[in-house]
């Protein structure tokens, strides 16, 4: 599981992996790499590096068709790291009612 998300977390800390994912996540369907390229001021290389992280962290999946290979973004591993964050989202609330209720008995 950790290893999951350090793999997702990875990938989303690059701000031009995040715009290639938000662009496939916008599109919706399957787009060749060589289009995906021709939004961004990098290399198509560049690019091929950024899907394969994407990837690796299952974020995207690449399939080739004769020549080209298409890229489509599957969000659903974002869940994962969601409940992840959903732990400490929980921590934080408990952390801070337990201070709001010690302030108010102070009062």
């Amino acid at each position: 599981m950790h290893d999951s998300i350090t793999k997702i977390l990875k990938a989303i800390a690059d701000p031009t992996r995040r715009e290639i994912f938000h662009a496939l996540i916008v599109t919706a369907t399957a787009m060749p790499i060589t289009q995906i390229s021709g939004q961004f001021e990098i290399t198509r290389q560049g690019v091929t590096k950024h899907l394969k992280t994407l990837e690796q962290a299952g974020l995207v999946q690449i399939q080739v068709k004769g020549r080209e290979r298409y890229c489509i973004a599957d969000a659903a591993p974002l869940k994962e790291l969601n409940k992840w964050l959903n732990f400490y989202e929980q921590f934080w609330d408990n952390a801070l009612g337990n201070l709001d209720s010690y302030l108010e008995s102070k009062s």
